[in-house]
């Protein structure tokens, strides 16, 4: 890695910690986006990233078939740049070609030169009299900054359920976000908790190698076809061609993807033009029955029931075992659909099928504890003897890996005391009390409903904008006010009050964490709308909703 220069600015230089205009935390989209266009424009800034390279979730995630799910060429900066030279092999890349696009863009962009790796931010606090941001990583290392900006993502802070006896059980546990390179499943005996996207994948891939394989499901997962394939020459040339057309698309549409949701209401279009939509939908893949289908299902029962409906008669008849099918696909729904993020599947089904693989509900049986060898059931059972346990658990997304870190303000109070009982954070990108900090993936942002590359270069773009104004008009420090904390929140609820999603607890809204508050932590009006708040606050010289001096 390329040595830190010292930066050149105008800020008074400690001649022990290191000091930059700006300091961003996190290496994936959101940061890269940062570091490249606040040094484009003079800011002196450096990047600190707490894995061993760019990537953000894609550094971290390495479990066996982990893998995107949006799919080529939407998932990559849409920069020309960038993307003529560059191609994906599968329309859904994996783990380790993600990486290999990073190091990539690393290397036309330069940016490890301005960049510490290994680097994991573990406190800041914010000095009032100086206006200035303190830094301290794991490794005792300091550094200074006018503003932070944390990037540091929604899926890197991994859940770990409190289990009793955990420890207990002498065989390798893994949890799928900190998976070993070396872990080897092959012939061995594996349990696997949790039946979301990760568990999923990570399904798909031990079932066709292991001795036998028990799943561990609280809710089946709602799970679409993921229409993966490799891309041969042409395959990757017509992408290329499409690629203005498709980057000037993402930022149009409500998830920032290719595609947008259908106008009509679902119940209201005749059943064969409905179904035929339908069918157009599944066929076409990935997220597209999720994110292009009619607009009224996250909103309307009847609608909702009807896409539930089709989803089950495509899926129930490839499961074999009729107990299976019932817990996998049951007769009625478990959630609204589309209430928790579906995974993409490629042979998920047909793995649940074969015989080495069992599947126990813990919605009927839970877990009450481990074992030496295995997990003990509500019914006494003990299931075992387990070589492995994989915890795919998921995370605490939105909020965790920002109050993971000690972020206090001038007062003492830090952002984990302060969000405790609720998020309150304007534009999903500030908070009041805690001034010159911006979160991009932040709670109460459209992160989660929208593509995330593209969703970090359209809220990139608006605060990059936001500290060349600042920079442009000698203004040094900026927070949001209580007011507009309030009235953002009570906006997203409004729009979840009559959306579907309270039916479920899921990653959306802090359900999926036991003893963390349940409320919508998502934007859910769609990327467009989400910046016409950014250019109304721009247009009142950022006094709408923050405060500027």
């Amino acid at each position: 890695m390329t040595a830190i220069h010292a930066p050149k600015n105008d800020l008074a230089q400690s001649a022990e910690t290191p000091t930059y205009d700006v300091i961003v935390v996190g290496g994936g989209f959101g940061g890269i986006y940062q570091l490249r266009h606040l040094r484009d424009r003079g800011f002196s800034v450096i990047l600190l990233e707490a894995s061993g390279g760019f990537g953000g979730a894609w550094s971290l995630n390495r479990y066996p078939g982990a893998r995107v799910d949006s799919h080529a060429p939407v998932y990559q900066f849409t920069d020309e740049y960038l993307w003529k030279d560059w191609d994906f092999s599968q329309m859904y890349p994996d783990h380790e070609e993600m990486r290999s696009y990073f190091n990539y863009v690393d290397s036309k962009l330069d940016l490890s030169k301005d960049s510490r790796f290994n680097t994991k931010v573990v406190g800041a606090t914010f000095d009032e009299e100086q206006r200035m941001w303190n830094l301290e990583t794991q490794d005792g290392a300091t550094f200074r900054a006018r503003f932070v900006v944390f990037a540091t993502g929604s899926t890197t802070e991994p859940y770990t359920p409190s289990i009793p006896d955990m420890d207990a059980y002498r065989g390798e546990l893994v949890h799928t976000a900190r998976w070993r390179s070396d872990l080897d499943m092959t012939g061995k005996r594996v349990a696997i908790i949790g039946t979301g996207a990760s568990a999923v994948q990570v399904v798909q891939e031990a079932g066709p190698v292991v001795e036998n394989l028990t799943v561990f499901q609280r809710t089946p997962n709602i799970s679409l076809p993921m229409q993966q394939k490799y891309l041969d020459d042409e395959e990757q040339a017509a992408l290329k061609n499409k690629m203005p057309e498709v980057a000037a698309k993402c930022r149009e549409t409500h998830a920032a993807i290719d595609y947008d949701f259908d106008p009509r209401s679902g119940v209201e279009t005749p059943e064969d033009e409905r179904n035929a939509v339908f069918e157009r939908l599944w066929d076409q893949g990935g997220f597209a029955f999720w994110l292009g289908n009619f607009s009224d299902y996250l909103f309307n029962d009847e609608t909702n029931a009807l896409t539930y409906e089709f989803w089950k008669n495509k899926i129930k008849p490839q499961i074999k075992d009729p107990v299976k099918a019932e817990l996998l696909v049951p007769e009625i729904a478990p959630h609204p659909f589309g209430a928790k993020r579906p995974a993409l599947h490629q042979n998920y089904y047909e793995v649940m099928n074969q015989t080495n693989v069992s599947l126990v509900s813990t919605k009927e049986t839970p877990i009450v504890g481990f074992t030496e060898t295995g997990i003990r059931t509500a019914d006494g059972v003990e299931h075992g003897e387990f070589d492995i346990i994989v915890l795919a658990t998921g995370f605490n997304n939105n909020t965790g890996a920002l109050t993971s870190i000690d972020v206090q303000n001038a007062n003492g109070v830090t952002l984990r005391d302060k969000w405790s009982q609720g998020v309150d954070a304007y534009l999903g990108a500030v908070t009041a009390g805690f001034p010159n900090a911006i979160f991009v993936y932040g709670p109460q942002s459209p992160a989660a409903f929208a593509n995330g590359s593209t969703n970090a270069e359209l809220q990139g773009e608006v605060m990059v904008d936001f500290f060349e104004f600042l920079r442009s008009n000698g203004l040094t420090r900026f927070e949001s006010t209580v007011e507009a904390d309030k009235a953002w929140t009570a906006h997203i609820n409004e729009t979840d009050d009559t959306a579907l999603f309270n039916r479920a607890k899921s990653w959306y809204n802090g359900g999926n964490i036991p003893g963390k508050k349940m409320q919508m932590l998502q934007y859910l009006n769609g990327v467009p709308t989400y910046l016409q708040f950014w250019q109304k606050e721009k247009e009142s010289g950022y006094t709408d909703g923050l405060t500027v001096s």
